[in-house]
């Protein structure tokens, strides 16, 4: 089932939920419809928005009130302002409030007040937003779902994912992320998630936290905005389980539930094995044994598997349905998923795992190579950006990887970027393919380097851009069907 838009906001709906005023710049006031308008959306990036929506001018990398023509020009049907530039179109509708974050989100609390579904607020150090594109169908097998198309979770992500809301959707699911302690606190109190989900505590973010713990600690604010009732929905096999249990006990948590590979997890998967473009599962949830096929590969994606069901399960989704739509699901782009692209003699394919990284996403992507085959006479090919903000501990975390991609039987190591130079140096020589200074250096020698068979899986930070070669690989099968 998809979100229903049309009419999330009237114009007094909006100013009763900002305090904000209704006015126009300039015009024919005998003319004005300031008043009288209903938006089906809400943007923040004229680029994207959408006939009908109210886009909002934040401040953030610019000033989005330098933007008001692009977005009348774009169809929104109204502006959220702090103020009406001299270049606004005249007569176009403005709500002007003193401040367009806050303005925000006052949008979101109004859309989940007049909401009466369940929501599921999710974060963790790796798997965040599959977590939330699992959780996006398996509740889509119970009713209307809303999520955000994109990881938008931060401090204007998550109040423009609720202020989207629609008022009848059954479920909300919303991503919430940090890199400094206290940044999920306020988010979670915004949305007041009836289950919320800690995927894993790792390193990430290393170069603002002290330790592990202090990471451990900063994820479990989630807990603090439960709803009355809430569920937390905890990581057996985590450190810092016990940790995590603790803080959600005080924070009010009426239950808890757990998954992972450790006895006791009340969602345990017992048997993981690649089947086809996916895996299958033998499971134990709550005693009970069961076995499926799902789209996704790779055991840390059946953890967040387990995750999501157990936070659907929590918030009253039958569990049936849901371990269902598992088969049918696939990786988001950036985060696993597959292509398949021409080469001299025959097809290599890619795995895009593109989308940020930090060492337990990147040793889960490795794992995720070493468990995918090739094609006979191919080989396993690992093309890495460097992994940022983690701190005096970046050194050693990068050289680390050696282990896992020799685990991984990876043939060859393609490395781009100043600390991926410490992983190079550890590497096994048979095992370097090339070393750049940046993710652009790699581009041509690893479009070049590929034979038939070979299996390329591309992961880095977004800043170290190594993206730019997978995008180069997924080029070629656009001139192939050119």
């Amino acid at each position: 089932m998809t979100d229903a838009l049309q009419n999330l906001w009237t114009a007094y709906e909006a100013a009763a939920a900002t305090g904000g005023a209704l006015c126009a710049r300039g015009g024919d006031p005998d003319r004005w419809t300031a008043e009288e308008w209903a938006a089906g959306g809400v943007s923040i990036d004229t680029r994207t928005l959408k006939p009908g929506d109210i886009f909002v001018a934040l401040r953030d990398a610019r000033d989005g009130h330098e933007f008001l023509k692009n977005a009348f020009e774009a169809g929104a049907t109204a502006a959220l302002v702090a103020h009406a530039p001299e270049d606004a179109p005249e007569g176009a509708p403005l709500l002007v409030v003193g401040d367009t974050l806050e303005g925000l989100r006052d949008l979101a609390l109004a859309a989940r007040t007049r909401n009466f579904g369940k929501r599921i607020a999710v974060t963790g150090s790796a798997g965040k937003t599959s977590t939330k594109e699992i959780l996006r169908a398996v509740l889509g097998a119970a009713g209307s779902v809303h999520a955000a198309d994109k990881s938008f979770n931060n401090h204007w992500g998550v109040p423009l994912t609720l202020a989207r809301l629609p008022m009848r959707a059954d479920f909300g699911v919303f991503e919430i992320g940090m890199n400094h302690p206290g940044e999920i606190t306020p988010l979670t109190g915004l949305v007041r998630p009836h289950a919320a989900i800690v995927t894993t505590v790792a390193a990430a973010h290393l170069e603002f936290f002290s330790s592990l713990e202090e990471i451990a600690e900063a994820k479990a604010e989630i807990f603090t905005g439960l709803a009355p009732g809430g569920v937390a929905v905890l990581p057996r096999d985590n450190d810092f389980f016990e940790l995590l249990k603790t803080r959600a006990g005080e924070a009010g948590a009426a239950s808890f539930v757990s998954f992972g590979e450790t006895d006791g997890a009340d969602f345990q998967l017992l048997e993981y094995a690649a089947e086809g473009a996916g895996a299958r599962l033998k499971v134990k949830i709550k005693g009970e044994i069961r076995a499926f096929s799902v789209g996704v590969p790779g055991r840390h994606q059946a953890l967040n598997m387990l995750a999501a069901l157990a936070a659907a399960d929590a918030v009253g989704a039958p569990l049936g349905p849901a371990i269902d739509t598992l088969a049918d699901i696939a990786p988001a782009e950036g985060r696993g998923a597959r292509t398949s692209f021409p080469v001299y003699g025959g097809e290599a394919t890619l795995i895009d795992e593109s989308y940020n990284a930090n060492p337990a996403s990147m040793a889960a992507a490795i794992g995720l190579l070493g468990a995918s085959a090739p094609a006979p006479g191919g080989r396993r090919i690992a093309v890495l950006g460097e992994m940022l903000e983690l701190g005096p501990q970046a050194p050693a975390l990068h050289a680390n990887l050696s282990k896992a991609l020799v685990a991984a039987r990876v043939d060859r190591v393609y490395a781009a970027g100043q600390l991926m130079r410490h992983l190079w140096d550890a590497l096994p020589p048979q095992m370097r393919g090339l070393y750049a200074g940046d993710a652009v250096g790699l581009v041509g020698p690893v479009c070049d380097a590929v034979a038939a068979g070979d299996i390329v899986m591309v992961k880095g930070s977004n800043a170290s851009k190594v993206s730019a070669v997978a995008r180069a690989l997924k080029d070629s099968v656009k001139k192939d069907e050119d």
